[in-house]
Parts: structure tokens; sequence; C-alpha cells
């Protein structure tokens, strides 16, 4: 199991897949569940799903395939390309970084975000973050005419350069981890979910546009209207000097439940999980000896927060894997974190029949 997690995560972080323009993602995703022997389907805005039929609650159970990064704003007429922010970049880590522009498959171009050079930088400036929006990026190009001839156009997608690196400790650095892990976690389960003999209905889905908007699955909980949600992100770790007055959430500790996610600026929403979902994961964890960390954060959201109120209301749970220096160019998980999660869900699905309770009367 963990050699194909391994192998599906380092090959999905190099498919670039900017939120809203997820195309290429989605494709590949369908073809790697075609050769599992899985069915899928895909709807008006993207959204992948594939349905395991079975009996008792309908479960829901998603990530998103999407990646934050950048769209091209201003093409200048020496060739610099302007770009703005989709989703939550931090400008502290942009300058000097590697981006790539999609154009089309084996058409994309490489750039580099501009840093101005040390030996030019006054005092005041080395301890400065340039805003994003005075940045630039440097293809090589030297006019507008060459840019725009290269494909390149205001609205272009644009993203950190793939990147996939195996580091010791079952250690995976790179892009996009948020949330091709999630990804290549849903792709082990389907292989088990496709030779089950038992369990409640699945509907396992890829989502767009979570980092843009965290609406994508909405339209698509709003057609399949399930009775449980299980959404699948990174969880804040906590365990470098940075981060230790945040939680308890360890690098290689086992997979975490929130039990508190809270966004606390724009969109005020988050999720507080539901209790038979919270009994199911504990209990399922204790069975199955696996570590099960929590995690409680303000700053965090996953679009679980508006799929948890389709219909007659969604009983919902946020799972995840430990991540460290989430929204960068590189970001950081451990394997082993991934393998316990996939082992986790298998079971607790297992144990969802047609007299699975709901009621949260039963669980106080």
């Amino acid at each position: 199991m963990k050699d194909r997690i391994k192998r599906d995560l380092m090959d999905l972080m190099k498919v670039p897949g900017l939120s809203g323009h997820e195309d290429r993602v989605r494709r590949d995703l369908r073809d790697r569940l075609h050769a599992i022997g899985v069915k899928s389907r895909s709807d008006r805005l993207g959204n992948l799903v594939a349905h395991f039929p079975g009996d008792g609650p309908r479960v829901m159970l998603f990530t998103h395939m999407d990646q934050l990064g950048f769209i091209v704003r201003k093409i200048e007429a020496d060739g610099r390309i302007r770009l703005e922010r989709l989703g939550g970049v931090p400008e502290r880590a942009l300058a000097a970084q590697e981006v790539l522009i999609c154009v089309g498959k084996d058409m994309d171009v490489s750039g580099l975000i501009s840093n101005k050079s040390h030996h030019a930088t006054t005092a005041s400036e080395k301890y400065h973050v340039t805003p994003y929006a005075e940045l630039y990026v440097d293809t090589g190009m030297s006019c507008s005419a060459e840019v725009e001839a290269a494909g390149i156009r205001i609205g272009s997608p644009v993203v950190y350069a793939p990147q996939a690196v195996a580091l010791n400790n079952d250690r995976i650095c790179g892009t996009s981890i948020d949330d091709r892990a999630g990804c290549a976690l849903l792709l082990e389960v389907a292989r088990f979910l496709k030779n089950r003999t038992n369990g409640p209905p699945v509907d396992l889905a890829f989502t767009v546009l979570e980092e843009f908007n965290l609406r994508g699955a909405l339209p698509l909980a709003q057609n399949l209207l399930p009775d449980i949600a299980i959404q699948l992100d990174l969880m804040l770790a906590t365990d470098t000097p940075d981060m230790e007055a945040r939680g308890e959430m360890v690098l290689g500790g086992g997979p975490g439940m929130s039990m508190y996610s809270f966004h606390g600026r724009g969109t005020l929403n988050g999720v507080i999980p539901h209790p038979a979902m919270v009994n199911l994961f504990e209990r399922t964890a204790s069975t199955e000896n696996i570590s099960l960390q929590r995690s409680a954060q303000v700053g965090v959201l996953t679009d679980l927060s508006y799929v948890q109120l389709v219909g007659e209301g969604v009983a919902s749970i946020d799972l995840g894997f430990p991540m460290r220096y989430s929204h960068s160019a590189r970001e950081l998980c451990d394997l082993n974190d991934l393998v316990s999660l996939a082992q986790l869900l298998e079971a607790a699905l297992a144990q969802i029949g047609p007299n699975f309770s709901l009621n949260r009367d039963d669980y106080t």
C-alpha cells in the first residue's frame, strides 16, 4: 500500500492544476481510476466522482484536486509578467520561486518570480517582504510579442513549478501535497471499495475550486444528497518551533481528526464534527490500533463547511494527514500517516451499515 500511495502522490504532485483549471489533474485521476477498474463521471464544474453501491446511509468521501497559484494579470512591453494571487498564497514565500505558466501540455513556460539582487538592496529592504503586486515573472523573453507568441495571455494559470522529492524516513516534499495526498488516498480507498462485499453506498469524489472559494463540492453534494460527508485534507503539523503553540499534531504521529475549524476572517464558516462521526473514527482507530490525533484550529477552512448544510443537514467530519509548510512551494508530509489514514477509512466505512445511527441523542 505504501508504495502505491507514494507512486500516485508523487505523480500527481507533478501535474499542474490551478483552481478553476483542474482538467489535467481530473483526466489523470480518471485514467488511474480506469486502470483500477473503477468507472467515474465528471459534472459541469469538473468534479470527478465514482459511485460504489451498498446498503445504509449514503456517504460522500471527498478531497479537492485543485491547487493554489496565480493568474497572469498583465504582460509588460519588455516581457515581464505581472501576477494576481489565486488562493491563500503567502507573499513572504514568493520571491525567487520558480513557476510554471500553463499554456497546454508540452507547451508550458517556465519562469522565475523576481527578487531584487542582494548587492543592490538597502538595509531596510533586506528585512522587507515585497508585495506580490510589485513582483514579476521573468521567463527569459524580451518583449510582450514574444510572450504572447508562446501562448501566454491575461488570465493564463500559473502554479509553483511542480516538484516531488522523496526525503529520508518516508517523508515527501514538494508542491501541492495539499491536496494531491488526499487524491492519492482516495485512489487507494477506491481499490478497497471495488473489491468489498458489503458496506454503505459511497460516492468517492475529487472536487474542484476549493482553493478559490470553497464551493466546488457544493453543487456535487446538492446532487448526491449524502447522509454522511467525510472530507480529506491537510492537518497543520505543530511539531516545529514556529507552530508548537498551535496544537499537538505531529508529523509521523498518525492521521488527524478535526474537532473544530473556523476561518475567522473573510468567510465566517467552519466545521464542528458530528458526534456519530467522531465516535466512529475513535472507535475504529482503537480497534485497528491506529494513532488518531486531534486538531482544533482557527484560520483553517474546508469546503465541508458548505457540504454539511446540504438537504436536511449532513453528518460531517474533516479527516487528514499532518503537513508542514502549508501553501508554500515546498510542503512536507509523511507517507506513514497517509497509509494509516487509508487503513482507518477502509475499516470505518466497513462499519457503516443499515442500522448505523445518525441520531445525535445516541451519542450524548
